[in-house]
């Protein structure tokens, strides 16, 4: 009998988890990467560099997710994303390990935060989402509703806040 059915090249799948405290520098790491990894297409270094900025604030970090309803993708029991839900009607940070991006873990966070949302009685999402990440809402049925500019350390920063109308179809089975 195989150990494993899954063609070697597929990746392992990801599981969700709440937030722990002690997750903070590995998700301040996960968010920098990513900032660098893959958004120069999007923002300049100078941009990159002020976006980055907010995970250098650890403490400031983890007040913002324990805050939020924050989950976390694992892999072989290690970070590799993150979702925070503010106020159960906007996505704030949403960031994968720009080496397993493109492998669905973003989507698989944000399928369990839509759903988690619809269930506390959230009847739409928002999201402010950067330049890089505005192909993958769009995907997700995200409409754009304004274009932002945003001041970070004294460098301007585009966003278009987007809005998905959520609906009881999305909510879990009970």
């Amino acid at each position: 009998m195989s150990a494993s059915k899954a063609p070697a090249s597929t990746a392992p799948s990801a599981a969700l988890r709440p937030f722990l405290s002690g997750d903070t520098p590995a998700l301040a790491s996960i968010a920098r990467e990513s900032i660098f990894a893959l958004t120069g297409e999007d923002y300049d270094e100078d941009q990159q560099e002020a976006w980055a900025g907010f995970a250098e604030d650890e403490a400031g970090l983890a007040a913002r997710l324990s805050a939020a309803l924050t989950l976390v993708a694992t892999r072989d029991g290690e970070p590799c994303g993150f979702i925070a839900l503010a106020d159960n009607k906007m996505i704030d940070l949403l960031y994968v390990h720009p080496e397993m991006a493109g492998e669905g873990i973003g989507a698989l966070l944000c399928d369990a935060i839509e759903k988690l949302a619809t269930a506390r009685g959230a009847t739409s999402l928002t999201v402010d989402a950067s330049d890089t990440a505005l192909g993958f809402f769009q995907k997700r049925g995200y409409v754009g509703k304004s274009r932002n500019t945003v001041q970070r350390s004294g460098v301007w920063l585009g966003t278009t806040t987007m809005e998905k109308l959520l609906s009881a179809g999305d909510a879990p089975l009970h």
